[in-house]
């Protein structure tokens, strides 16, 4: 038995997500601002407000950027035997600017795997015999 609905390619959403596209519709803009979400897609009319994904991104980002800045800075801190001040003048804003870069992308990707993979909030089950899988 085949699925009536069309499958769309998962890939295609999380780029859209990336890109800041609906995850919906892989077209209308996903953001009203740098980082505020829009309230609906204006092409499809998709809901945003149902998901959130809070700090998550940044978590994500700030790793990222971590790990691709601070290697540099200790090497740039080595070789050049530079002062403590130089060396955070030069790499407190590369590190500013990677978040900034990446943060609207990763908020983007993580909001389309959320629709991608239908996640929700987590609640408690007290009462494991009313347990429903689904």
């Amino acid at each position: 038995m085949s699925d009536p609905t069309p499958q769309i390619d998962k890939s295609k959403i999380l780029g859209a997500g990336f890109r800041g596209r609906c995850p919906e519709c892989l077209e209308g803009p996903l953001f009203d601002g740098y980082l505020k979400f829009a309230h609906e897609c204006q092409s499809c009319g998709f809901d945003y407000h149902s998901n959130d994904v809070a700090d998550g991104p940044a978590v994500f980002v700030i790793l990222l950027a971590s790990i691709l800045v601070v290697p540099l800075a200790l090497a740039f801190q080595i070789k050049m035997d530079a002062s403590i001040y130089l060396t955070m003048i030069i790499f407190i804003p590369a590190i500013i600017g990677v978040c900034l870069a990446l943060l609207r992308p990763f908020r983007g990707l993580m909001f389309a795997l959320q629709i991608m993979n239908n996640a929700s909030e987590g609640e408690l089950v007290t009462d494991p015999e009313n347990y429903d899988e689904n």
